[in-house]
């Protein structure tokens, strides 16, 4: 037990005292703040800066409803021909020509977007989205509906998701908090298997090929060197991702304060016409409770048991990280170099990659289903499957059980690789295949 207490001190303190791994600890957090930061700031600039100016040319006759102009799109109506339009399109200042040929209002076909440049999903979007509200409005008024009425049609509705607990007492739920932090640390989770069970790979190698590795098992016996190598990186791994936690704590933080600062709670008050049997007319006011999307944002959060995610994160990320590690561990252990581990890597990162392809989807879409269940229930994908489920709620016994197979497919994993590994440690000059390595099995110790 001393000797494996050695070795994980040796690879912590080597991995953990280098520069590399403090510069990368402390920037990574502002990396990925400021990552998201700029998609988030440019993706809102891009919308409210974006405007087009579109002509219409509408030969419908039937058609007597005109487009509204919004805060993107002005719609200006010319009293040219289609072709006459296309021969001076570039000397006006037009974007784009939306053409409204002769339809019937029940089948609208034949609607063109004609411009120098092609329109973006989004601005299309928008556009149809115009053309079909305005045959809309024309089809209710000529079934004789006023246009007070058809004003009063247009309500924006906000769900507040709510979900009963176990007491039958309600309790605040987000359905978009809960998928931005299962997503989230989704990817998180693959990303760090990957990128310790890597390291794991790399250094078994990096001694072997140096040949440390005949000195230290002379000492050591093979397997604790493993389960030294394997822990220790582990270690490292928790240990920075317990600073990214506080770091980004840290930074949401200073971010939210700055940004709420001045942010109140907005009333906006609206009302309604309602015709009565009576022919009399109803003024009813709707007033709603408009939060800012960074109060929104500080609701939906405290709405998640957070600090239970982050304790479950970090075991299943321990959990995952030595299940799949002991595997790289035995696939350094039988090559030479890094290029050979082409042909192991594949069958241990594809359950991985299923997982996380599988739990991004289908998982987000229905977390109580079978297929969500059993992800989170195989040692292969459940370290990913779990931590997405979990912000969506998942009663305790299918944690607890998926914790305990983990635990026995971590065990089963160790026992498999020690069998490899003290095998393929002491061999030189030979490509391994997956027959020989199947009859290193068969060895005695």
């Amino acid at each position: 037990m001393n000797k494996i207490l050695l070795i994980i001190q040796r690879e912590y303190l080597s991995r953990v005292k280098k520069k590399s791994f403090i510069v990368m600890t402390l920037l990574t957090p502002i990396i990925i703040a400021s990552f998201y930061g700029l998609i988030i700031y440019f993706s809102i600039e891009g919308v409210k800066g974006t405007h087009s100016k579109v002509a219409v040319v509408n030969n419908n006759k039937t058609l007597t409803e005109q487009l509204a102009s919004t805060k993107n799109i002005s719609y200006t109506y010319v009293n040219q021909s289609l072709e006459d339009m296309k021969a001076s399109f570039k000397k006006t200042d037009y974007d784009y020509i939306l053409y409204l040929p002769p339809f019937e209002l029940s089948e609208p076909k034949g609607i063109q977007l004609l411009g120098t440049k092609q329109a973006g999903l989004s601005l299309n979007g928008r556009i149809s989205g115009d053309v079909e509200n305005m045959i809309r409005n024309q089809k209710l008024k000529a079934s004789g509906i006023a246009q007070s009425d058809l004003d009063g049609l247009k309500t924006n509705v906000d769900i507040d998701n709510k979900k009963i607990g176990e007491s039958g007492k309600e309790e605040d739920s987000s359905a978009g908090a809960s998928t931005i932090i299962g997503t989230v640390a989704g990817i998180l989770m693959f990303m760090f298997i990957m990128l310790y069970g890597i390291q794991v790979m790399r250094g078994v190698i990096e001694e072997k090929t140096s040949r440390i590795i005949e000195i230290m098992i002379s000492s050591v016996k093979p397997f604790q060197l493993m389960m030294g190598k394997i822990v220790g990186i582990a270690l490292v791994g928790l240990t920075q991702f317990i600073l990214w936690i506080v770091l980004t704590a840290s930074i949401s933080t200073i971010a939210v304060t700055t940004l709420v600062g001045k942010d109140e709670l907005k009333q906006r008050t609206s009302s309604m016409n309602i015709k009565a049997k009576d022919g009399s007319t109803i003024n009813t006011p709707m007033t709603s409770a408009v939060d800012s999307p960074v109060l929104s944002m500080q609701k939906s959060l405290a709405s998640l048991p957070l600090t239970k995610i982050i304790l479950v994160f970090i075991f299943f990320f321990i959990g995952g990280y030595l299940f799949y590690s002991a595997l790289y561990a035995a696939i350094g252990s039988a090559v030479d170099s890094e290029t050979e581990t082409q042909q192991f890597m594949m069958p241990v990162m594809m359950p991985l990659l299923v997982g996380y392809a599988l739990s991004l989807s289908v998982v987000t879409n229905d977390p109580y289903g079978p297929v969500a269940f059993w992800l989170s229930m195989i040692p292969f994908t459940s370290p990913i499957a779990m931590v997405v489920r979990l912000p969506y709620g998942v009663p305790d016994w299918q944690l607890a059980l998926s914790m305990l197979i983990l635990v026995v497919g971590f065990v089963g994993t160790v026992w498999l690789a020690s069998r490899i590994y003290q095998v393929g440690i002491l061999m030189y000059g030979k490509k391994t295949s997956l027959k020989e390595m199947i009859k290193w099995f068969a060895y005695k110790n």
